[in-house]
């Protein structure tokens, strides 16, 4: 029998969709992603851009993947290329800019200074858990002071919310109220540096508020905005709207740990995308937040970012999405749907995972040779 036609029979007997099985120690995907995105000198490339940018998310995400990988000649270069050029030369001393490319006047060079706090984040965490499990005093400490860099610059305590980390140093604050984004603050990774300090618990459980009250019908936005005495709001840029930021919401959400904090309360909130994804048969481009009203065809990539969610509820659409993964593949340079598709089919295949305390338990970097 088929493949597709015995998983079928599994969800029409009501059995559990599981994830499969990383087959060997290769990964056909970073290697594809490494060929057609990074340069030889650690540079993460946006090729859909006309000025070829990079920032400072795709080096966050190049370094999570190089982790996963065991590929620490990739991790090394990708960390000085960002060093180098998005942090002024130190990385001790500067969080890094989130865009570099290719100005009008042709000169290669930072494009947008501000921070980005969810790159700034995941620098933070794959750096201690580089440290951790590649025992690299250099990498923790290194790690330690991005955390508290940007704790320093971007943290905020939200009158009626608590704690918040704000998307960038400057642009997120106004009369009007603060403007966050749901996306850029996953579960695990404050889970992660709760234990290195109590203040990221407190951020955690404005988080999650924010994921919940912020998400009503179950579909997160793009952006919110916390107003002083009124609660959230709609954003004054982008409305309630989400899309291709809030698509990571449930990526982060489907990869929680079976005991993580709030891991139940996350995946029955958000529920309704899985409903809805299996009802079209894809997900949709866009979802308002407020309305449930949806249009478009979602990109592949968020098929992937979308099965973790799917196969942690038992969902029937995970085996569509699997589908549609493997006869709709992405571009090569497709770089945000590459990003998706490492994230979500690489946790698919058990290639990694995230415990209760958002350590990263990658399957294979202590047994696989580079």
């Amino acid at each position: 029998m088929p493949r597709l036609a015995v998983l079928a029979l599994s969800l029409t007997l009501g059995l559990l969709p599981q994830a499969a099985s990383a087959a060997s120690c290769d990964w056909a995907a970073w290697d594809s992603y490494k060929q057609t995105m990074m340069s030889s000198d650690g540079r993460i490339i946006d090729r859909s851009s006309k000025q070829l940018i990079t920032t400072s998310e795709g080096q966050s995400y190049g370094l999570f993947f190089a982790l996963l990988a065991n590929d620490r000649k990739s991790f090394e270069r990708i960390l000085e290329w960002t060093h180098n050029n998005l942090a002024d030369g130190s990385l001790d001393a500067h969080l890094p800019a989130w865009e570099w490319g290719r100005s009008e006047s042709g000169k290669w060079q930072v494009l947008d200074s501000n921070n980005a706090t969810d790159a700034d984040l995941w620098i933070a965490y794959t750096l201690l858990e580089a440290g951790r499990l590649w025992k690299s005093p250099e990498y923790l400490e290194l790690g330690q002071n991005m955390l508290w860099r940007t704790a320093a610059q971007s943290l905020r305590p939200l009158p009626g919310l608590g704690l918040m980390l704000l998307p960038g140093d400057t642009g997120f604050d106004s009369p009007e109220g603060w403007r966050l984004n749901p996306s850029y603050l996953p579960p695990q990774l404050l889970a992660r540096f709760a234990k290195v300090a109590p203040i990221w618990a407190e951020l955690a459980a404005s988080q999650q508020r924010m994921l919940v009250e912020g998400s009503p019908k179950g579909f997160a936005p793009n952006w919110l905005l916390w107003q002083v005495g009124a609660g959230w709001a709609p954003d004054p840029k982008s409305g309630s709207t989400g899309s291709y930021d809030a698509i990571r919401v449930y990526l982060w959400v489907g990869m929680l740990a079976k005991d993580a904090a709030g891991r139940q309360a996350l995946q029955a909130q958000f529920a309704p995308m899985a409903a809805l994804t299996q009802t079209l048969g894809y997900p949709p481009e866009s979802v308002d937040a407020l309305t449930g009203q949806y249009t478009g065809t979602g990109p592949v990539g968020f098929s992937a970012a979308l099965l973790p969610l799917l196969a942690s509820t038992g969902s029937p659409a995970y085996v569509v999405q699997q589908t549609r993964i493997q006869h709709e593949p992405p571009a090569a340079d497709a770089y945000y749907n590459q990003s998706l598709l490492l994230f979500g089919q690489g946790w698919n295949e058990q290639r990694y995972r995230f415990d209760k305390d958002g350590q990263l338990l990658p399957a294979r970097v202590n047994t696989c040779k580079n």
